[in-house]
């Protein structure tokens, strides 16, 4: 053999080396092993639990539940901090102006068939991420509006939103997102003589129940439509055929529920001829109950929302001011939608529920545009809002079933 021979602890050395080498690898190989192990199975279990909350979600009905005091998980955003509460308000900052008993903001809705998954705004901000989602309707609809954007406020940057206006249309762009959630004024759906957004107080109510191009264009283009119409048509109506501008344009009194026929078929015509079906999804959110007659619950004659601290309890109210067959009238258009029109149409049906909820309405505890009366002064109840809906409150359930459409169903 040519060479020095090598040294024993030179030998010793190189095989220790080796070994070290070989056993770091197989932890390296282990531990990845380990790791991607426990992700799978992480993934899988996460998969697992969510099948059969989806077959879960897609058999429960959302609208039938109970209303359960939680205050460790509600309210999901303060209203005080919410800046389109405080720039728009016009009566939902309840607490703002002046509302002590805070309850009303700690109910949580609980469907009797399922648990709704948690809401979470970046998750719904992604879902919305390069769309546009449009509130069509009345006050009722800006209440729900604003709602949702407070439910989104915190995960959006302060440096990443934007508001604007434009006549009828509010816009909040989320520029992070590139996502548009915006609020168009339409009481009625349809073209009308109330149509502008800050001056709509017309003695006279006079719609075009045909027309209704006037407005759809602003949201032709949405991914999400979600409308509402309702207390509008419960006054008195004139229908008129032919233009505002027209000598020989015909008026005519038709009642409350064909005149909502007629105003709905426009409404579903306009989607069946307009919208993209591969694209946008259609909600129509049934009737916002009002509280103001209190006897109907166990106060008396002529009283109302006013001091109200507590949900009705009795699960079978339901007031005399929501219509049931107005009701009929949404629920059979939507039902033609989805099934001669093909257009993906579902209907939040939030009556029920927001009937149990006589204390969550603004009350005196708003915005008064006009100043008040002595003899209101003396008789809060004559200037109670059991209309609206204070925030954080009950339109936020309206959106937290929004927010499960768009993810789950």
């Amino acid at each position: 053999m040519n060479g020095r021979p090598v040294p024993c602890s030179s030998l010793n050395n190189n095989v220790m080396g080796i070994q070290l080498s070989f056993q770091l690898l197989v932890a390296i190989i282990t531990a990845v092993l380990v790791i991607t192990t426990l992700f799978m199975s992480r993934e899988i279990k996460q998969e697992i639990e969510k099948r059969p909350q989806l077959k879960s979600l897609s058999s429960c009905n959302f609208f039938s539940g109970k209303w359960v005091f939680d205050n460790q998980s509600r309210p999901l955003y303060n209203g005080s901090n919410c800046s389109f509460i405080s720039f728009l308000d016009d009566g939902m900052a309840c607490e703002n102006y002046g509302r002590i008993d805070l309850n009303y903001l700690n109910w949580k809705w609980q469907p009797h068939d399922c648990d709704l998954p948690r809401f979470n705004a970046t998750a719904m901000l992604e879902k919305l991420r390069n769309k546009r989602l449009v509130y069509v309707g009345d006050s009722v609809n800006r209440n729900q509006w604003v709602s949702m954007v407070c439910m989104l406020e915190s995960s959006i940057h302060t440096h990443l939103k934007h508001v604007h206006y434009n006549g009828s249309l509010v816009t909040l762009k989320a520029i992070e997102y590139n996502a548009t959630i915006d609020f168009y004024w339409a009481p009625l759906l349809v073209e009308s003589n109330c149509d502008d957004a800050w001056h709509h107080r017309v003695k006279d109510r006079v719609l075009r129940v045909d027309s209704i191009e006037k407005h759809a264009r602003f949201w032709e283009d949405a991914d999400v439509l979600v409308f509402n119409s309702y207390l509008w048509w419960r006054l008195d109506l004139t229908v008129l055929w032919g233009s505002f501008e027209s000598t020989y344009a015909k008026y005519e009194q038709l009642g409350m529920l064909r005149t909502y026929e007629l105003g709905l078929k426009t409404w579903a015509d306009w989607l069946d001829s307009h919208v993209n079906r591969t694209k946008t999804r259609v909600f129509f959110v049934s009737m916002s109950p009002t509280h103001s007659r209190g006897e109907e619950w166990g106060k008396a004659e002529g009283e109302n929302c006013y001091n109200e601290t507590e949900p009705i309890s009795n699960a079978e109210y339901w007031g005399s001011e929501s219509d049931p067959g107005m009701m009929r009238l949404v629920e059979a258009a939507i039902k033609k939608l989805n099934e001669k029109s093909g257009v993906k149409a579902d209907l939040l049906n939030i009556t029920q529920l927001s009937e149990y909820r006589k204390e969550a309405h603004p009350s005196i505890y708003r915005k008064h545009w006009d100043p008040l009366t002595e003899e209101q002064l003396a008789n809060p109840s004559s200037y109670a809002d059991c209309t609206h809906w204070c925030l954080p409150g009950v339109p936020d359930i309206w959106n937290h079933f929004l927010y499960v459409y768009l993810l789950y169903l």
